[in-house]
């Protein structure tokens, strides 16, 4: 399971002094890229493949508060993805330094053509370090969204 622990700062603190949904958001694509960074894709090399991650939906369920300056676990992990791996689901998962799960962001996406503006099959290496990527217990095979002519 990839992860890596992270802080709870002022900027992620909402009205109701815990950690505000959009703040989850950003913890789930922070370590999106981490693990890209880690495997090979710095958005260096996004930017020379002329492809990038897109995230399409996400959907988040709440369970225990984080507070200011709480130390949390972000994990990552596939919960779906396409044959082609044009299509993709990611879990993460944020946990409370006690160990009590926080919130769960499922985030659905794929490889957008930064030229093209549509979804595309990634490049090999891409493709096996996303299948790197523990499974959760209810991977999903999605369907592509290439569309062939």
């Amino acid at each position: 399971m990839f992860e890596r622990k992270m802080l709870a700062g002022w900027g992620d603190m909402d009205f109701n002094s815990h950690m505000a949904n959009t703040a989850y958001l950003n913890k789930a694509g922070d370590i999106r890229m981490m693990f890209l960074g880690e495997h090979g894709f710095p958005m260096a090399e996004f930017k020379r493949l002329n492809i990038g991650p897109v995230v399409m939906k996400d959907d988040i369920a709440y369970f225990k508060e984080v507070l200011l300056m709480d130390q949390i676990t972000v994990t990552l992990a596939l919960a779906g993805m396409s044959q082609d791996g044009s299509r993709w689901m990611l879990r993460s998962d944020v946990y409370r330094s006690d160990g009590k799960l926080s919130a769960r962001i499922n985030s659905s996406g794929g490889w957008l053509d930064l030229t093209a503006r549509k979804l595309v099959t990634p490049p090999p290496a891409l493709l096996a370090a996303w299948t790197s990527l523990y499974q959760t217990d209810d991977f999903q095979t999605l369907p592509s969204s290439v569309v062939k002519p």
